[in-house]
């Protein structure tokens, strides 16, 4: 009698559990083909920086607070675990910047910061006049720039745009996205409609217009639905509504448990052992959803490439969470937040802040009477100063940043600090070349790579990546019996 088939997933955060739940069926549930599954995750709770909880009397997320709802991995997800009645679309649009001391409202058209046409950007005071001949520049007489290969973002804004614009307009939005810098990070993995635009010629500005000029916020949201979308039990609860289910399914989870080694057993039952600390599991596939470093380190003795993956850097960041009385604090008129550049100058020294975001705005089931929930990221890949402040230093200092951008802020009702050390994959210039160099090196074998640091750093790209890798093993897994 054959033994059943193993699939063991190292890595319980969103893209390993989404995996194990593909690979149980999805929404339909298991049948009698569904392997067995152990999903091993390092540290003590799955979700990775998936995370809600209780805070100032509503439930809170300490990583992301809403998915891009327009890329329908994580809505599909959510309504297959039964938590449509919980999907909440966002509140609120636009976002001011902090330029020259002095707040601004971002204009519309933009993408990704980048401007698409030099009207709007006439109303904003804290550019320079070089700065606005440089878009209008490229609006009618563009620079030249040639594009064969993947480059940096930055290269080509700095090329197109100018550096004023690349840094105090584009990156805080681009790069605060990543955590990262425009001038290492790939244009074609992180910003491909940059990368494609450059490649045009011409203007880069009118090549990033939607055609036909595009609809209306208003009326895209009627067409397509809401931009972003969050949950009122918290986006955590997509992690932990998973781990319920997979256990009811019969999923073998193990917390607190690192795989130590992966080796081929060719003599065995299985073609792949997997081992911990203090047992060794069979397994006929294998999913890595771990940070990449990792799986480069489980899969070196396979592939003379998978030692790459370990050039594959992480951002650290933190986030602030305060509750302010809403008569001693002061936001803008709208919008859901603020961006500051990076090096804004601050009391003799530099901003630790590059964002705010007003959580209350964004979404309704967060708002209370009286109060002001409002959340403050700091930490790029190249600034970890707030990794040596302790909790109550960092958010001392931050509520002091807070009030100069604010103009008013009182003393904080509540404040809570999270700190993510490793929560940001840095997609570099020849990222792709270099996943897919990995992706080519495993081709032979039943392990597959999912996760932020392959197929986008956004929700839903994880999920998606850890779907595809499911049903690539199942398809091996399959083609087997």
């Amino acid at each position: 009698m054959s033994a059943r088939t193993s699939v063991v997933i190292v890595g319980g955060g969103i893209a390993g559990l989404t995996a194990a739940w593909e690979l149980t069926g999805a929404g339909d549930g298991p049948d009698a083909s569904t392997p067995r599954i152990e999903l091993l995750e390092a540290s003590e709770r799955l979700g990775g920086v998936l995370a809600s909880e209780q805070f100032a009397g509503r439930v809170i997320d300490l990583g992301p607070d809403g998915f891009l709802a327009r890329r329908p991995e994580a809505v599909t997800l959510a309504r297959e675990l039964g938590l449509e009645d919980r999907l909440e679309p966002i509140a609120a649009s636009g976002a001011s910047i902090w330029l020259k001391g002095a707040l601004e409202p971002l204009p519309a058209g933009l993408v990704l910061g980048v401007p698409t046409s030099a009207k709007a950007l006439k109303a904003m005071r804290g550019l320079s006049r070089s700065s606005r001949w440089s878009v209008w520049r490229d609006e009618h007489v563009p620079r030249k720039l040639k594009i064969t290969h993947d480059v940096s973002i930055g290269s080509i804004l700095r090329a197109k745009l100018g550096s004023e614009l690349t840094y105090q307009l584009i990156e805080p939005m681009v790069g605060g996205i990543q955590a990262g810098r425009v001038d290492n990070l790939s244009a074609a993995t992180v910003f491909p409609a940059l990368f494609e635009a450059a490649q045009r010629g011409g203007s880069l500005m009118k090549a990033l217009r939607p055609a036909g000029g595009g609809p209306s916020t208003a009326s895209a949201e009627r067409v397509l639905g809401p931009l972003f979308m969050s949950l009122t039990s918290g986006v955590g609860s997509l992690a932990s509504e998973l781990e319920r289910q997979l256990r009811e399914r019969g999923v073998v989870i193990r917390t607190s448990t690192a795989a130590t080694a992966l080796r081929p057993s060719p003599s065995g039952s299985y073609p792949f052992e997997v081992d911990t600390a203090d047992t060794s599991t069979g397994a006929s596939a294998v999913i890595l959803a771990t940070p990449a470093p990792v799986a480069g380190r489980l899969t070196s003795n396979l592939h003379e490439h998978m030692g790459q993956l370990s050039t594959i850097d992480s951002a650290g960041a933190a986030m602030i969470t305060f509750v302010f009385n809403a008569n001693d604090t002061e936001l803008p008129a709208s919008g859901t937040g603020v961006l500051i550049p990076l090096g804004t100058e601050w009391n003799d020294d530099i901003m630790m802040t590059t964002a705010l975001t007003f959580l209350d705005r964004k979404w309704h089931h967060l708002q209370r009477d009286g109060e002001i929930l409002l959340r403050a990221h700091v930490g790029r890949i190249d600034d970890r100063r707030s990794e040596v402040l302790g909790d109550e230093a960092l958010i001392e200092r931050v509520r002091r940043e807070i009030t100069t951008v604010l103009g008013r802020a009182g003393t904080p009702l509540f404040a809570r600090v999270q700190r993510w050390p490793q929560g940001l994959p840095q997609y570099y210039v020849g990222h792709q070349d270099l996943v897919n160099q990995a992706r080519q090196g495993l081709a032979p074998f039943a392990i597959r790579l999912a996760g932020s640091a392959y197929d986008g750093v956004g929700i839903p790209a994880s999920i998606g990546s850890g779907r595809r890798a499911a049903r690539e093993v199942r398809e091996l897994l399959n083609a087997g019996n």
